[in-house]
């Protein structure tokens, strides 16, 4: 085999200190260290990376342990050890001749030849040239690995000061053949530079945004934001810490290339080659999970960006000078008043003029404290409440409070001000892009999420049912008892559909009104259908008075004043079943719908139309 060559020393200036909780260790640990070291006693299990795309193992992620029967067999108390007696750099090396003897080993045995080894490595170590001195590298040969088949996982337990450097270092290791994984994306900001300064092959996000993603909107949007940005940048990126089904075929639906966790594979000495039964058939389920809905973003959406710097007043400053301020600053409507560096009032442009306009006023006030006039209970709130909180405080307001505007604070000091005018035109941009993503009497998903939904199904050529849900005969009900009651009945229908659905693969949409879309994958959809029929009938009894629950009706006038009998409420439902690739478009879908919808409604009382006839496309004339 050809010498792999040896790469040369590298200055460590480029790092920091790594930084770790000072917990003494005795000197009996010290000392197990040293014969740990010694003797070779570090044992080595091995986690897999599952290719979804593959279906297969495309690596293993190498994790050191201490014996068993020691007080050091966690790799934590192992390292933290190493710190405390100075032998951080022999224990990574000791790991890293493990981790490759035993990835050898294993493979010779049963691995596919093309798998790769994935070792953790910190920051500083990188700069080390023994790490992969003629001695390892010879040893990886031995093993028949190549540095091609070895991906580097960078810790974040130090910190890059010079990046320059730091790349210079990782553009050796490359031209060697080497890769490089970014692990714990999103743990912090640092990682999220680590990402875009060194363009890493593989990037490991971070368990935390992995657990309940499925119904985590705000943690579902961060990963496809990831996914977004890896694309860009051509790195694959591994979801880390899957543990529930849910999680991984959210994971598997939004594109991810790789996967991790107990679901998947704990660690273990020898696992299997390849992916147990059960993954497989998660990664042959022909379901398209449904994503994690709601508006979500209002809750992250905070004041901050209304924020105006404007330089406040202290409350000994007298009254001419504020009159000053206000006269050379005419777009002014309120001047903020802050006492070491808290806000403490709020001084009305308006309410100090017509003051000063009284008789003797100025004269008695002008060199008085402007605290005199000032409002000691102004709007105050902190640069992070999201608007929707503050939407509410304005709601219980006074009228001269909303017309002052609103203090900002930091960390409950005085940041600048903002003007309602301003907040309001905000909350109603955010109203108007929320009732696109989610109705706000159901708050279920409207019709972007719908229509987004259904092009998802027909880009992996699912099969599945489209249903169009409509109230019979709500307006009369509506006009008969108010719209009050009228928006109960809606309520009412959205949480029986949510009830006979299957969150994880039956989509739920609320499109306006009393109409409503169901996405069903669900096998016994045709009995889910009949029980939403059955439920509706029943419980919407409840919400009709006696005397019309009689007469089977409600009494009424028609358009012309003339006395009418409607019919009670009812439900009608057209379906049609969507095969893959019968459809090009939602809207070729929609226009299904709408017509199955007519013939459903055509049948008295609740009623369920199949639609079974193929779709007739319009052919061009060339």
């Amino acid at each position: 085999m050809t010498p792999i060559p040896v790469l040369d020393s590298f200055p460590t200036s480029a790092w920091a200190s790594p930084v770790s909780p000072l917990h003494s260790r005795t000197a009996p640990e010290k000392t197990l260290l040293h014969r740990i070291l010694r003797d070779n006693r570090l044992s080595v299990v091995f986690q897999p990376v599952l290719d979804m795309h593959g279906r297969k193992y495309m690596g293993y992620e190498a994790l050191i342990r201490g014996p068993k029967d020691s007080p050091l067999h966690s790799p934590a108390a192992l390292f933290e050890a190493a710190r405390q007696a100075n032998l951080r750099r022999e224990l990574e090396h000791a790991c890293r001749a493990a981790a490759i003897r035993e990835f050898g080993r294993l493979r010779a045995q049963q691995l596919a030849p093309d798998c790769k080894l994935f070792i953790n490595l910190s920051a500083s170590m990188l700069g080390d040239p023994v790490l992969m001195h003629d001695d390892m590298l010879q040893s990886m040969a031995a093993q028949g690995l190549g540095p091609d088949q070895i991906v580097i996982e960078i810790t974040e337990n130090q910190k890059v000061t010079d990046f320059s450097v730091f790349r210079e270092v990782l553009a050796r290791y490359r031209r060697l053949g080497y890769s490089f994984a970014i692990d714990d994306l999103g743990e912090g900001f640092s990682n999220l530079r680590m990402w875009s300064e060194i363009r890493p092959e593989y990037v490991k996000i971070d368990r935390h945004f992995i657990s309940g993603i499925a119904n985590d909107v705000l943690k579902f949007r961060l990963v496809r934001a990831m996914v977004e940005i890896a694309e860009a940048c051509h790195a694959t990126l591994i979801a880390e810490g899957i543990e529930e089904e849910s999680e991984f075929a959210t994971i598997r639906d939004l594109g991810i290339r790789c996967g991790q966790g107990y679901l998947i594979c704990r660690p273990q000495p020898q696992p299997a080659p390849e992916p147990r039964s059960e993954i497989v058939a998660l990664l042959d389920a022909g379901h398209i999970t449904v994503f994690p809905q709601g508006a979500g973003s209002s809750q992250c959406i905070t004041v901050a960006p209304l924020l105006k710097r404007v330089v406040p007043v202290a409350p000994d400053l007298d009254n001419d000078t504020v009159f000053a301020r206000f006269e050379a600053e005419p777009e002014l409507h309120a001047l903020p008043v802050v006492e070491s560096g808290r806000p403490v009032g709020m001084i009305n442009r308006h309410t100090l003029i017509e003051r000063f306009a009284r008789l003797y006023q100025r004269e008695l006030y002008g060199k008085r404290p402007c605290a005199l006039f000032m409002d000691s209970h102004p709007l105050i709130v902190d640069c992070d409440t999201p608007i929707n909180e503050v939407s509410a405080l304005l709601g219980s307001a006074q009228r001269h409070q909303l017309y002052d505007g609103l203090i900002l604070t930091e960390a409950g000091r005085y940041a600048g001000v903002a003007d309602t005018q301003d907040l309001m035109v905000q909350i109603s941009e955010m109203q108007m892009r929320s009732a696109r993503y989610a109705n706000p009497l159901t708050q279920l998903p409207g019709n972007v999420p719908v229509n987004e939904h259904m092009d998802r199904l027909l880009e992996n050529n699912a099969a599945f049912v489209a249903c169009y849900v409509d109230i019979d005969h709500f307006k009369p009900y509506n006009d008969a008892y108010g719209y009050r009651r009228g928006d109960e009945i809606i309520q009412l229908l959205g949480s029986i559909l949510t009830d006979v659905c299957d969150e994880r693969i039956d989509f739920v949409g609320h499109i306006g009104g009393d109409d409503f879309v169901l996405l069903m994958q669900s096998a016994d959809w045709q009995v889910r259908c009949q029980r939403l029929l059955e439920r509706f009938a029943e419980e919407t009894l409840r919400h009709i008075d006696a005397d019309d629950l009689q007469c089977g009706g409600l009494s009424g006038e028609d358009r012309r004043g003339k006395p009418t009998f409607h019919p009670l409420p009812s439900l009608s439902i057209g379906s049609i079943v969507v095969e893959p690739n019968q459809y090009s478009s939602h809207n070729e879908i929609a226009a299904c719908m709408a017509e199955a919808k007519r013939q459903a409604k055509k049948q008295s009382g609740n009623t369920l139309f199949i639609e079974r006839r193929k779709p007739v496309r319009a052919v061009t004339a060339v």
